[in-house]
């Protein structure tokens, strides 16, 4: 420990009684929810060593995003105790899609959701909230692209097509 270093201990805490930062645990469940690992369940397994929920919920609806960015300044969080706190992430929201009617709700805005953190099995694992998935807008459009091409029945290729076409065309 340096001698003279005089913040609070809650936020001593945060910084070193655990190996990792938790703004890079967060970063990474969000980076790799953005490239669609919720998508399947395959492939969300990887998102468990993160997240302290032991089952992700079955989603009807993604929600489709441009940008993501986690909130690295301390002096930003609410550093609940030493081995807690709540880290604001911003999202660039292009809008939302329905998977079973294969729609598209285009409703872009900004929106800034906290993310609680805690110490567990000393690992940094995110506790609340439980989102839906928050897809890129390039990957959920190859997602579709891939589910049409193995789709049997026409008028679902159609919708998967039209939806595809329309997220194409959303800024």
């Amino acid at each position: 420990m340096m001698v003279g270093l005089s913040l609070p201990s809650p936020v001593l805490g945060l910084t070193t009684d655990l190996t990792n930062d938790p703004a890079k645990t967060v970063k990474k469940y969000l980076s790799l929810d953005k490239r669609g690992a919720r998508l399947h369940a395959s492939t969300s397994e990887a998102l468990q060593p993160y997240i302290a929920w032991p089952h992700e919920p079955a989603w009807g609806h993604i929600v489709i995003i441009d940008q993501i960015q986690v909130q690295d300044d301390i002096r930003l969080w609410d550093v609940v105790s030493a081995v807690e706190a709540v880290i604001p992430v911003t999202f660039r929201i292009l809008g939302a899609m329905q998977w079973e009617t294969a729609t598209f709700l285009s409703k872009p805005r900004t929106e800034t959701m906290p993310f609680r953190v805690r110490a567990i099995d000393n690992h940094w694992k995110i506790v609340e909230p439980m989102l839906p998935p928050h897809v890129g807008k390039n990957r959920l459009m190859d997602h579709i692209r891939l589910a049409w091409l193995k789709e049997t029945d026409t008028g679902r290729k159609e919708r998967l097509d039209n939806l595809w076409k329309t997220l194409d065309n959303t800024q």
